[in-house]
């Protein structure tokens, strides 16, 4: 029988104690705790902030026209170029809608941002957007779509909504402001209504829908920024509306409400929702506001199918 000896640098020791339990001190306690917290905040700013996701509906339309279904619509909102949205990043979004090849291309408003950066005066905040507005524009002119239309959010109205409207119309950018444009199809006609901002009281129904008769008898889709009129465009017997502005809340945390909700952003944050016979879709946005930080809510290009 062999019998295996320890190496003899090993011999006549006795075995090693175990150690005694870590203990977790005030100061290793702030230590990991800020730890998490930055950790949180690179991830939220750096990662989460350009997780870009495409939403994919199938959406029903009971008065679409035969020639209209299966059009598909992609739409971005909320851009809010330069702060935070950086140029690299608009054109990986500008990349995905090309590569998703829709038919129209819809974009819900906020190209640029009053704020959030302190500025010294309220024109430096104005001058900052405007100076970055037209290379936005020009990023987003390279959209390959046969149709592309655009409607104004209330940033680009508090920066200068002629100015924001101006550099989209100089790249291509067709602006509906309370304006209806008919898509033909064979002879078949869908509307597409362009509203302006709630928040700067600047929405006129009466101007932008065509009249009754024609509603009751073509299908419309609405451009609304502020999601939170929904009641009133249903009181229109509108199809379908499009919407931005919430962000989807942009900081989602579990068990607590929405951190970042806007006026007329606070019944419908993101989604689908319905009032009558007119169904709201809610999109998420590009970019932030405030902070540059997303938790728990992605930015998202939607592609809508219509059935």
């Amino acid at each position: 029988m062999s019998v295996e000896m320890a190496p003899e640098n090993q011999r006549g020791k006795e075995p090693s104690s175990p150690r005694p339990p870590h203990r977790l001190t005030r100061r290793s306690f702030l230590t990991l705790a800020a730890s998490s917290v930055g950790g949180l905040a690179l991830y939220s700013g750096e990662i989460a902030r350009h997780e870009l996701r495409v939403e994919e509906y199938s959406v029903h339309l009971p008065r679409l026209p035969e020639a209209f279904r299966g059009m598909r619509i992609a739409q971005i909102s909320d851009i809010h170029y330069f702060e935070w949205t950086e140029s690299f990043f608009l054109r990986q979004v500008v990349d995905h809608v090309n590569n998703l090849k829709p038919d129209m291309v819809v974009l819900t408003g906020d190209f640029v941002t009053y704020g959030p950066v302190r500025w010294p005066s309220e024109d430096a905040h104005k001058r900052f957007a405007l100076r970055h507005m037209p290379e936005c524009a020009s990023i987003l002119s390279g959209i390959r779509c046969p149709l592309r239309y655009a409607t104004l959010g209330n940033h680009d109205m508090m920066v200068g909504g002629r100015y924001v409207y101006g550099d989209l119309i100089n790249q291509g950018l067709p602006v509906l402001r309370n304006r209806a444009v008919a898509l033909e199809r064979n002879g078949q006609r869908l509307w597409l209504i362009g509203l302006g901002s709630a928040c700067a009281r600047d929405v006129d129904t009466e101007r932008a829908f065509p009249d009754s008769a024609v509603r009751d008898r073509e299908a419309t889709i609405v451009l609304a920024h502020e999601p939170d009129i929904l009641p009133q465009i249903a009181k229109l017997d509108a199809d379908l509306m499009l919407s931005g502005h919430t962000h989807g809340g942009q900081v989602c945390l579990p068990f607590l409400p929405p951190a970042f909700l806007p006026q007329y952003g606070k019944k419908y944050v993101q989604g689908w929702f319905r009032s009558g016979s007119t169904q709201l879709y809610v999109n998420r946005g590009i970019g932030t506001i405030g902070v540059p930080f997303r938790v728990n809510c992605p930015p998202e290009i939607t592609l809508l199918t219509l059935a």
